[in-house]
C-alpha cells in the first residue's frame, strides 16, 4: 500500500474529535411551553410531544405509557383536589360545618 491510501482512509474515518465539533452549533428544537419538553421545533413550529400549537393535546393509542405518564393526577393537581374535598361535603357554601360531638351522640344513640 502507498502512504496515500492511507490518507484517504484517515479523512473518511469517523471521529469524536476535531471534526464532529464543529457539527454541534445548529439547534433544531428548544422548549416547549406547553409541556416543558425541548421537543418544540423551531422551523416546524410544531412540539413533537404535546404537538403544540394544536388545541388538543398530542396522544395515540398506541402508547399507552406515554398516556400513563401525562394523564390527571400526575401532577400537582392545584385545583382538582380542591374539588374532590369539596364534593366530599356536598358543596356546601357559607354554612358551618356540621358538629361532630352532634353526629357522635346521634350514631350512639341509634345503635
Amino acid at each position: 500500500f502507498g502512504s496515500s491510501q492511507q490518507c484517504n482512509l484517515r479523512s473518511f474515518a469517523m471521529t469524536k474529535g476535531t471534526t464532529s465539533q464543529g457539527k454541534r452549533g445548529k439547534r433544531n428544537t428548544m422548549q416547549c411551553r406547553r409541556c416543558g419538553k425541548v421537543s418544540y421545533h423551531i422551523q416546524k413550529k410544531r412540539c413533537a410531544a404535546c404537538g403544540y400549537p394544536a388545541a388538543k393535546r398530542r396522544s395515540y393509542q398506541w402508547s399507552q405509557k406515554a398516556i400513563r405518564r401525562r394523564t390527571t393526577g400526575t401532577g400537582r393537581m392545584r385545583h382538582l383536589k380542591v374539588v374532590a374535598r369539596k364534593a366530599k361535603n356536598g358543596f356546601r357554601t357559607g354554612a358551618a360545618p356540621p358538629s361532630k360531638k352532634k353526629a357522635a351522640r346521634a350514631a350512639a344513640a341509634g345503635k
